[in-house]
């Protein structure tokens, strides 16, 4: 079978034609501007692709509520020109009212990757975050996506700030949340450098997995998951893994003994796909509409 799949994000569109197997045949990448720039791009990617059904993993907050009279549209976004835009009825507008469309979040599609074929792959309980340009988690509960009243948003959990830190955020709402400290745009704004240009800052990095770390440890807490993955651009800097692992046990302070935690360096992870994650969740979303 051959699908389509759009990784919806707040910077790039990959779109992708692939099968059921997760196996991506053909792949672009479209620069987010606004809906009347952008999705006609998308529509001429897909035209003519003969494609059973379509998965969107999309940047939020989205209402992923079936049922819902705004089921499909992306929500209060930050990114203006895309709020209360109705993005699969956009899509079944132009390449077919009848073709069954895939919808969730672009953590979620991504997490949907990592349990299909990657890292968590037959796990029934597990978690990824995303931390780059903003900071997102998806989660899977008893073999089912979370959804709830709408969708996680770990990005904005507040804070405890940590000795010394006298940074005030970069989330309007919120300051000092999660995603106000420790996103990409967090540490730049911080340090006046990318992420990257500060890859042998140790102070930076030690600071960085303060925070995620709290995040972690939260979600280890509530949801109790079997696998913990980390993915998006900050995370490409790998000397956060065992800081933030380290910081992790030192938070929990004993209070948990598992064979997860005592194997930590295989339970908080990498992302393992290659960064293909979110555009194979999204072929797994097409394929489940269908199934």
């Amino acid at each position: 079978m051959l699908f389509g799949a759009l990784e919806a994000g707040g910077t790039k569109m990959v779109c992708a034609i692939g099968d059921e197997y997760g196996q991506v045949l053909e792949q672009t990448s479209i620069t987010t501007t606004t809906p009347d720039e952008t999705m006609p791009k998308i529509f001429e990617f897909f035209d003519g692709k003969e494609i059973e059904a379509m998965g969107v993993a999309c940047f939020g907050p989205v209402d992923v509520r079936k049922g819902s009279a705004t089921y499909g549209n992306i929500l209060n976004t930050p990114k203006i020109a895309w709020r209360d835009f109705p993005i699969v009825q956009n899509i079944k507008d132009n390449l077919g009212k009848d073709l069954p469309v895939g919808f969730d979040t672009d953590v979620n599609g991504s997490l949907l990757g990592e349990v299909t074929w990657g890292a968590a792959k037959g796990l029934t309980d597990a978690v990824y975050f995303t931390i780059g340009t903003g900071i997102g988690m998806g989660a899977i509960s008893g073999g089912k996506l979370v959804h709830g009243m709408l969708h996680p948003e770990i990005g904005h959990i507040k804070m405890s700030i940590l000795d010394g830190d006298n940074f005030k955020g970069v989330c309007p709402n919120h300051g000092t949340c999660f995603e106000g400290m420790a996103s990409g745009p967090a540490i730049e704004a911080r340090y006046g450098k990318s992420a990257k240009e500060l890859e042998n800052n140790n102070d930076v990095w030690n600071l960085e997995a303060g925070y995620i770390a709290q995040a972690v440890t939260a979600v280890i807490f509530t949801l109790s998951p079997q696998k913990i993955i980390l993915g998006g651009g900050v995370m490409h800097q790998k000397q956060l893994f065992p800081l933030i692992r380290n910081k992790v046990l030192e938070d929990i302070n004993g209070y948990i003994d598992t064979k997860e935690l005592r194997n930590i360096s295989s339970y908080i992870v990498p992302a393992a796909l290659n960064d293909n994650q979110g555009i194979m969740g999204a072929l797994k979303l097409a394929a489940l509409e269908i199934a």
